[in-house]
């Protein structure tokens, strides 16, 4: 399909440069069977049914950007997947000024070699030293804000708890699974009050989540690769529900692809590890998922056209420019929607 099919006009301040406080009052735009309804995130346990299941992703963002030095030139790096315990894959800022071989110093005593460069531009890292890079991104690191808010304003302190979901528990995500930052405790209590279960995968988001889509087709993108893992009791619990009648319902677009992955033509979820590149477009059919919760994206981005594909393409243009007209807040910071298929 044609890239600029999904494509429209976004004001620049609808962009959200902080959460909403509390998360739980985010708004929340349901779409169902083509109609649009405002609400808010904490009317949620009203919006579904009990017997429903919700899906989080608990990854947890480490702080994977750096700023460094090699002699005397500037070097910034956001590190996008681990190879091993001491190497990562990373996008560099002035990469021209690096060559394989050369030591990058980050300061607070981190240093990393740059081995090699990748096809994509990006290089692999190694670091040096003993510590493990956990406690050395910790020391020097700081949250790998998306591009959209990092150019508008500085990241600070308190990013480090906002870009952060309540369910973070495994380490190795460099960006956040967003749709989940609007869930609080209450909320939590209140939908378990409500009959409506939950339930946890993993999957380390990769800073390609970002990467614009610049080929004219979807034929010809190719999609990033992330690493995530569905266990058997989990892959079991889905099956169950949708067993017997009740909805599996992604929060994220990361659930919602791992879920996906995981899922055969027979409608059943099965145990998942290991890398998808899974690239969901209009006219996929979904095999494991029956709505999602997901932040506004970006015009042009594989992860529009993934809402396109589970709700129709001319009704998520319809639910965006409706968002749009009524002020809601876009991407990673911004509001929430509740896409439930018919």
């Amino acid at each position: 399909m044609r890239v600029d099919l999904f494509d429209f006009d976004l004001p620049a301040d609808r962009i959200a440069l902080r959460p909403a406080v509390p998360r739980d009052s985010a708004r929340l735009l349901r779409v169902e069977k083509g109609a649009l309804s405002d609400h808010h995130v904490y009317d949620l346990p009203t919006l579904l049914r009990a017997g429903d299941m919700l899906v989080f992703n608990d990854t947890r963002v480490i702080p994977a950007q750096l700023e460094g030095r090699r002699g005397e030139a500037r070097i910034g790096a956001t590190l996008h997947k681990r190879i091993d315990l001491r190497r990562w894959e990373a996008f560099l800022k002035n990469a021209k000024r690096v060559r394989p071989g050369d030591r990058i110093d980050f300061g607070q005593d981190v240093i990393a070699v740059a081995e090699s460069r990748e096809s994509d531009g990006s290089f692999i890292l190694a670091f040096e030293g003993e510590e493990p890079v956990e406690l050395l991104l910790e020391r020097a690191g700081t949250m790998p804000l998306p591009p959209y808010i990092a150019s508008k304003r500085a990241t600070d302190e308190q990013d480090r708890s906002d870009y952060q979901t309540m369910f973070a528990a495994r380490d190795g995500a460099v960006a956040a699974p967003t749709a989940a930052l609007h869930f609080t405790p209450d909320l939590m209590e209140s939908l378990a009050s409500h009959g409506i279960e939950t339930a946890m995968l993993t999957l380390h988001v990769g800073a390609g989540t970002f990467l614009p889509v610049k080929a004219d087709d979807t034929e010809d993108h190719r999609m990033h690769a992330e690493w995530g893992m569905i266990d058997a009791p989990t892959a079991d619990r889905l099956n169950a529900v949708r067993a017997r009648g009740g909805r599996v319902i992604a929060v994220g677009t990361t659930a919602l692809r791992l879920i996906e992955s995981a899922s055969g033509d027979d409608g059943i979820i099965r145990p998942f590890t290991g890398e998808t590149r899974i690239f969901i477009t209009p006219g996929y059919r979904f095999q494991g998922v029956d709505g999602l919760m997901t932040n506004f994206h970006l015009p042009r981005s594989t992860l529009f056209m993934l809402v396109s594909a589970l709700m129709g393409r001319e009704t998520m243009h319809a639910a965006y420019a409706h968002a749009i007209a009524n002020g809601y807040r876009f991407y990673s910071y911004g509001d929430s929607s509740l896409l439930l298929r018919s």
